[in-house]
């Protein structure tokens, strides 16, 4: 995975020992007798695994913290490839997140945890990701939110997609012209040149461009757009989060 503004740390952890530092769990599985091993999402470290120890131990009081979604404050000590956690703490008040919101934001975290390399870290994704969970739980399914967030995961991992000018023209676009987004190169006006891709209008990758997506068609056609990209680059394969989104709705 190319890098955009994110940063590598290293892939190894060793003798590394953070304290208290801004993440949320992406995903978790059983370890052993009584830990878990959990996917982490760091501000400043990136995404890494982790085994929390003895936290479904009954006198534990930690399984409870380490959900989803849920600002957390982690102090870890670093061990090759897979860390410990050495202490957890709350970081505000959990997010509640239900129904589609809360599919939601599984697909937020399937995305990080099939697109993002590990031990990179990306600050500004991981504000995104803060902001776009915030907005989530405030409102239900924000589908403005939610394209936002594609675009600057696209743009950290280094595949920032071209919204501003023509291509092959190198004319900037026209809210009222009509183009075809080419992946590996960008929009190219449909009058100037047909092509495989969904045609969208220019005002739509104007607003993509702007984060503000506040018409239907703007954001009907955003959504077709950032599937097509975001299934290139995850290569073919189809993401859980939106098969189950698809079963709930039937």
């Amino acid at each position: 995975m190319t890098s955009g503004h994110c940063a590598a740390w290293g892939t190894a952890m060793r003798g590394e020992r953070p304290d208290l530092q801004p993440a949320y769990i992406l995903h978790q599985r059983p370890y052993r007798n009584s830990s878990r091993l959990l996917e982490v999402f760091s501000r400043h470290h990136g995404r890494f695994g982790m085994v929390a120890r003895g936290v479904t131990r009954r006198r534990s009081g930690l399984q409870g913290r380490l959900q989803p979604f849920r600002p957390l404050l982690i102090s870890w000590q670093g061990r090759g490839d897979l860390a410990t956690m050495r202490g957890v703490e709350p970081d505000g008040e959990p997010l509640s997140l239900s129904g589609a919101a809360l599919m939601s934001g599984f697909y937020l975290n399937e995305l990080l945890l099939r697109l993002t390399g590990r031990h990179v870290a990306c600050p500004a994704l991981f504000d995104s990701y803060c902001d776009t969970l915030n907005r989530l739980a405030a409102g239900g399914v924000n589908q403005e939110a939610l394209r936002i967030f594609e675009c600057r995961l696209l743009e950290e991992l280094g595949y920032g997609m071209i919204l501003d000018h023509d291509v092959q023209s190198g004319r900037p676009i026209q809210p009222h012209a009509r183009y075809c987004y080419h992946i590996e190169r960008g929009p190219v006006e449909v009058a100037a040149q047909q092509g495989p891709g969904p045609q969208v209008a220019g005002s739509t990758l104007l607003a993509l461009a702007a984060g503000e997506l506040r018409d239907g068609r703007s954001l009907k056609e955003a959504r077709h757009l950032m599937r097509m990209v975001l299934n290139h680059y995850l290569g073919g394969r189809p993401l859980r989060s939106r098969e189950l989104f698809r079963a709930l709705k039937e």
